[in-house]
């Protein structure tokens, strides 16, 4: 019977054959112990001598790190492993002998290890982190696909930038000038006025020459957009989505978990509501942590957020900050024209901002003003001001960076680890 390592908890028992990888082996004498992988999971294939012919024994003696092969074997539980089975082999058969592979059991630099990130990948820890990514992935279309959202793909060529930012990659689109996406949400906006509730999930990009731990090149967003929705109704949204993903892991991804030694308490406890604060408490909250150097109309950096977010144990809103620090998009208070109707969603445990959101301006006037106090082109903007023009509504939105979710949940100190192939500003290879 031809299986994977996933499935053999059916075949407790029984023969079966897996195609698989040597991860990494001991011997001692009489018996060698393989540590097999095959993109489903990591099980030990046990080798006795007296069990196996000559030619197989010898085989998983000599056999190198990371050469594939069929092993078939019975299939026994096992309480002592993480998994809970493994294989008593009868049987090996080797399909490619892999020679000097670069990554060893040993310690290896980050530089090292990113350079040959398409074999790092193959790690139990890289491993662990694309599951609990791809879980992730899985649980973000079945919220958004239970709760009567479409999805809609926006276009990664832009013509203009959603926040009239600089941090943006140009080129050429034939004879105009381009820049590949920084968000998509405009486009949802558009896309909201026509399907009511829509989610976009895309790669985007930011020409940020930041080198932190929370900062790629190259990202991927959510970015859900929603009519007649106004500031409360974002927040909880954005609330029982965060909680949904997170509880989703938890369920499905527990030998994950484990593998990272990630403390499972802190994410049980993510389940609405959310505490929030408004911009003026944080600012007061930090006065009285020390950061006697932040003022009012400041933004926070990475320090703020982290003193901020120690005051929770769950994730935490911070709510209407300036008008000045946000994009011309934002819907400002009418009961405080200086301040938005935002949110940041702060992540507990140092990890940051992890969502941006906020009602949006619907009223054609304010917009336009909006737009050129930003001296932002009209002409570009025609279509986005033309949604206030033609049934405008209030409507709001916000976007989730993945690999910040993803690094907060599985607890890993750098987001790198989670995108399969990150792009850093030093960093476009492999």
């Amino acid at each position: 019977m031809k299986t994977t390592i996933a499935e053999v908890r059916n075949y407790v028992g029984q023969e079966v054959t897996i195609g698989a990888w040597l991860a990494n082996k001991r011997s001692s004498g009489k018996i060698a112990f393989l540590q097999l992988r095959d993109g489903t999971g990591f099980i030990q294939g046990v080798v006795e001598k007296a069990q196996v012919s000559e030619d197989v024994f010898q085989l998983a003696k000599r056999m190198t790190q990371e050469s594939s092969l069929y092993v078939t074997g019975i299939v026994r539980e096992d309480a002592r492993s993480p998994f809970g089975y493994e294989l008593s082999v009868t049987n090996l058969q080797l399909i490619h002998e892999a020679v000097d592979y670069p990554i060893t059991p040993k310690e290896h630099g980050v530089e090292f290890l990113m350079d040959h990130r398409h074999l790092w990948l193959r790690s139990k820890r890289q491993h662990a982190i694309m599951k609990i990514r791809n879980e992730v992935i899985r649980a973000t279309y079945e919220f958004f696909n239970n709760n009567g959202f479409v999805k809609v793909d926006p276009p990664i060529l832009t013509g203009s930038a959603p926040e009239g930012t600089t941090e943006l990659f140009h080129t050429k689109y034939f004879d105009e000038d381009a820049y590949l996406s920084q968000s998509g949400q405009l486009y949802m906006e558009a896309a909201a006025m026509a399907l009511g509730k829509v989610f976009s999930f895309g790669p985007t990009f930011r020409a940020e020459k930041s080198k932190t731990r929370r900062h790629l090149i190259e990202f991927w967003m959510v970015e859900p957009e929603m009519a007649f929705y106004e500031f409360e109704d974002n927040l909880k949204v954005q609330e029982e989505y965060v909680s949904y993903i997170v509880q989703s892991v938890l369920k499905n991804c527990q030998l994950e978990l484990k593998t990272l030694g990630r403390d499972t308490t802190k994410l049980e406890n993510v389940k609405p509501p959310f505490a929030r604060i408004t911009y003026d408490e944080a600012i007061q909250l930090l006065h009285d942590k020390g950061f006697d150097d932040i003022e009012w109309g400041d933004d926070f950096g990475a320090p703020h957020e982290t003193a901020i977010a120690e005051s929770f144990d769950k994730p935490v809103f911070i709510t209407h900050y300036p008008t000045t620090l946000k994009p011309f998009y934002m819907q400002p208070d009418p009961n405080r024209p200086e301040v938005v109707l935002c949110a940041d969603l702060i992540a507990p445990e140092g990890y940051g901002e992890i969502i941006g959101g906020s009602e949006r301006i619907h009223d054609y006037d304010l917009l336009k003003q909006r737009l050129e106090e930003h001296n932002l082109s009209l002409d570009a903007y025609k279509w986005y001001l033309e949604l206030r023009q033609y049934g405008s509504v209030p409507h709001s939105g916000f976007g989730l960076g993945l690999e910040r979710t993803i690094a907060w949940i599985c607890g890993v100190e750098h987001v790198r680890e989670t995108i399969p192939f990150p792009r850093l500003l030093n960093r476009l290879y492999p």
